[in-house]
């Protein structure tokens, strides 16, 4: 018998005793999904906060009862494997619990772009046959406009507006916060559906699967340094990319993931200052709202927050100024279809004796 379907003789064809009796079994191998991440947090640090929302805290225990439910009642409307759950929402946490709810029944979630017009939208919706819609309250009418211009209906699910269909937390009411998903049959399943926003034509759909996202989202906890002490805070639009497999990356690690309805400099100082804040990712743009923010804004922080950022290279002159605040910035790089980031800028044993403007100019390289 052999492992994994490779040959079985070894040199000269006699029977090798490293590939005889392992065929995979329940006993050898389970599937790499980061739902896992999640099952595992929940028994490891269930007191421990996994999401802060203003004023509201949900520990790894309620955390994972909330998934679990979520996935009992997709599944009691009728949302099976393999189905399309989109998600229309900004940084809430229900977006979070469905990069873990949606895959634990073996469905697929496609997070859609809150900034993409209700044509493109719908085009979506359509191209990957969709069961299911979950809409943030701020979408609803956006949502509307998209629903309209397909052939049929579909589950609609509003999150903090009751009227705008099935209410989230009444859905959630009606799941079992006990439900044994049955996950993936394969790792290589697919887990996700993320649509490119357009800049090179029209919008092409990419898929993950569960090994990649499980991948990924240890590499990230390994290259951004989380740990069960970070406090990662949502600059980055989770719709993206997943948000670069952060949801699943920050359970991972047992972190601590802060919501962020509206990316502004005020709330992202506040957030810092009083949540303890030690990661966060954004675009260029966002390193150069907080280096602009008004002083009146400007809450002082005691730790040092670590700032990953992607896409075009930032100035040396935004770099200076962000460590000057107390950030330490990375400069990566990635796409829709590689799951967020793909390369990242490692500092070299002899940069801290750099010039600032030289060691600066290197920190700005995407690998």
């Amino acid at each position: 018998m052999s492992l994994g379907g490779r040959g079985n003789r070894g040199e000269g064809g006699r029977a090798s005793p490293f590939e005889t009796g392992l065929d995979r079994s329940a006993a050898n191998h389970v599937a790499l999904t980061p739902v896992s991440f999640l099952a595992r947090a929940a028994d490891a640090f269930a007191d421990r906060i996994a999401v802060i929302d203003g004023d509201r805290r949900l520990t790894y225990r309620d955390l994972d009862a909330r998934c679990r439910r979520l996935a009992s009642a997709l599944r009691g409307r009728g949302v099976g494997r393999l189905d399309t759950v989109a998600i229309l929402a900004g940084n809430v946490p229900a977006m979070i619990e469905a990069h873990f709810a949606v895959p634990m029944l073996g469905a697929v979630l496609n997070p859609l772009n809150t900034r993409l017009d209700a044509a493109t939208l719908a085009a979506s919706l359509a191209h990957g046959e969709a069961r299911a819609l979950i809409v943030d309250a701020p979408f609803r009418a956006l949502a509307e406009e998209a629903l309209e211009a397909l052939p049929g209906p579909i589950l609609v699910i509003a999150v903090d507006d009751p009227g705008g269909g099935h209410a989230y937390e009444d859905l959630l009411a009606e799941g079992d916060p006990d439900f044994a998903g049955p996950g993936p049959d394969d790792e290589w399943q697919s887990l996700c559906l993320l649509y490119t926003s357009g800049t090179t034509g029209d919008p092409k759909g990419a898929v993950y699967s569960h090994r990649g996202a499980y991948l990924q989202a240890l590499g990230n906890a390994l290259a951004f340094g989380l740990s069960a002490d970070s406090v990662y805070l949502w600059t980055l639009p989770m719709f993206h990319c997943s948000g670069w497999s952060y949801p699943w990356a920050v359970v991972a690690a047992g972190g601590t993931q802060v919501c962020l309805r509206k990316v502004e400099p005020a709330a992202i100082y506040r957030a810092i200052a009083e949540q303890g804040v030690t990661h966060l990712c954004g675009a260029p743009i966002v390193l150069s709202m907080i280096v602009d923010a008004p002083d009146a804004v400007r809450v002082p922080f005691p730790q040092r927050v670590r700032c990953a950022t992607g896409g075009a290279a930032p100035p040396s002159t935004v770099i200076a100024a962000m460590e000057a605040l107390g950030f330490a910035v990375t400069h990566l790089y990635g796409s829709t279809e590689s799951y967020g980031p793909a390369t990242i800028c490692v500092p070299g044993p002899d940069w801290d004796a750099l010039a600032p403007a030289e060691r600066h100019g290197r920190m700005a390289r995407q690998g």
